[in-house]
């Protein structure tokens, strides 16, 4: 009866032990099918697809994630992926992954390097790259959704995946869900993505509780004059140099107006007038980028740019109804907030999984991600959390702290991060992570 009992013992102790033993082995069985995963991030690689223009991607992430047992919808937000996997009751995690390239010619010299040409809406053409690491996204979200499909046995609750497209239009979480994503499929409890990082060495996840990355709004500014002979200006209204008082006097929004502990950023990025030498125009324009962080230092920004076109186009003796167009895009890109508590909780257990160097707090970025609409849709339900795992090959890492190298950044032609290293780090953290939301009862 003795011997019976210990039998008995011994065994329970070994089930109590291997079944988080399992859901440990991440690394081991990621080891197992790299080989597989990155000729899937080579293929994607290699035809990367425009923003809104993701038709052969979405469809072969959809055909991938029915092979794993979800109950998958395409042509969400037109070309977005929906697949649910529900087992049990229990909380709702959301995992995304964006799918668009950029109208980028690529110049890695990478040997599996794209070769696509599109036409952008625009109607331009060019070639086209994956130059902001979409590839490695999609690749470590199907890597985490064959892991948790194989360990259903471990987990409860019910997981949504999303492909998202338009990610670098900033349009794509809006279309979602405007097409009904929390109305058609279950709404998250926790939303979750990771972006590769070309300011982290490979491996390195880096994360900034609160804000994360700003608020983007674009404004173009339209400025009229009354134009005439270069030789003879004092019978014209110069709108180049009214335009020009205006973009000096923009810096002092953030240099004079805003709280020095509140980052904000005014960049005119394009300024166009006139013709010819000898002839004042009768109008220039102005096209700016504007970065912040809270919505109050957002509107201030925005009237404070409203308010110095008017007044500078008074100090130049313009008329009331000859005043400056301003006129901000109606679409912006909401600031990323990553929930405070939750995202420390989360990153104290992955700090136990791969050690305290491999998981920093790194500074807001000034950067946009439409990736914040899914918290914002709801706000008093969706915890959130977007972290950055790091793509700089550690040789060209190394060579950059040493000044002799001068690193690449995203949406360049030459970024090609670790692929291997991003892939694994962030299908084991995403892995991880979904396991501790969704525990077994």
């Amino acid at each position: 009866m003795t011997s019976r009992l210990a039998l008995l013992a011994a065994a329970a102790a070994v089930c109590a032990i291997s079944a988080p033993a399992r859901a440990d082995d991440l690394r081991g069985e990621l080891a197992g099918e790299m080989p597989g995963l990155m000729e899937l991030y080579r293929d994607l690689h290699a035809h990367p697809e425009l923003s809104l223009q993701e038709v052969k991607t979405s469809a072969r992430l959809a055909g991938l994630m029915r092979e794993l047992g979800f109950a998958v919808t395409e042509r969400v937000g037109k070309t977005g992926v929906v697949a649910v996997l529900r087992n049990g009751e229990g909380p709702v995690v959301l995992l995304r992954t964006d799918m668009d390239a950029l109208p980028v010619n690529e110049q890695t010299g990478l040997p599996f390097a794209s070769k696509e040409r599109a036409l952008s809406d625009a109607g331009v053409e060019s070639g086209v790259m994956h130059a902001c690491g979409h590839d490695t996204h999609m690749t470590a979200w199907i890597a985490t959704a064959r892991l948790l499909a194989e360990r259903k046995g471990e987990w409860q609750g019910t997981l949504v995946m999303i492909a998202q497209p338009a990610e670098e239009l900033g349009l794509g979480a809006l279309a979602m869900l405007e097409d009904g994503l929390y109305e058609r499929f279950p709404r998250p409890d926790y939303a979750i993505a990771f972006h590769n990082s070309a300011d982290l060495p490979a491996g390195t996840i880096g994360y900034a509780p609160g804000y994360a990355m700003a608020n983007v709004d674009s404004v173009d500014i339209t400025v009229p004059g009354v134009g005439g002979h270069g030789a003879y200006p004092h019978k014209t209204k110069d709108p180049i140099v009214l335009a020009s008082s205006i973009v000096l006097r923009l810096q002092t929004l953030a240099s004079r107006e805003s709280d020095p502990v509140d980052p904000v950023v005014v960049t005119v990025g394009s300024f166009h007038a006139g013709t010819k030498h000898n002839v004042i125009p009768d109008e220039a324009k102005l096209q700016l980028t504007v970065r912040s962080y809270s919505e109050e230092t957002r509107k201030s920004l925005l009237d404070g740019i409203a308010r110095i076109a008017r007044g500078e186009a008074i100090a130049a003796g313009m008329p009331d109804d000859r005043m400056p167009v301003v006129k901000p895009a109606e679409l912006y890109t909401p600031a990323v907030y990553n929930t405070p508590d939750f995202t420390e909780e989360v990153m104290d257990d992955l700090r136990q999984r791969f050690g305290s160097e491999r998981v920093v707090k790194s500074p807001p970025s000034m950067g946009g991600e439409d990736f914040s609409r899914y918290r914002r849709a709801d706000p008093d339900h969706v915890r959130s959390l977007l972290l950055w795992v790091g793509g700089v090959p550690q040789v060209d890492w190394d060579a950059a702290q040493k000044g002799g190298k001068t690193l690449p950044s995203l949406h360049s032609p030459f970024w090609a991060p670790d692929a291997e290293k991003v892939i694994a780090t962030a299908a084991e953290a995403l892995t991880a992570t979904t396991l501790r939301l969704l525990p077994r009862r």
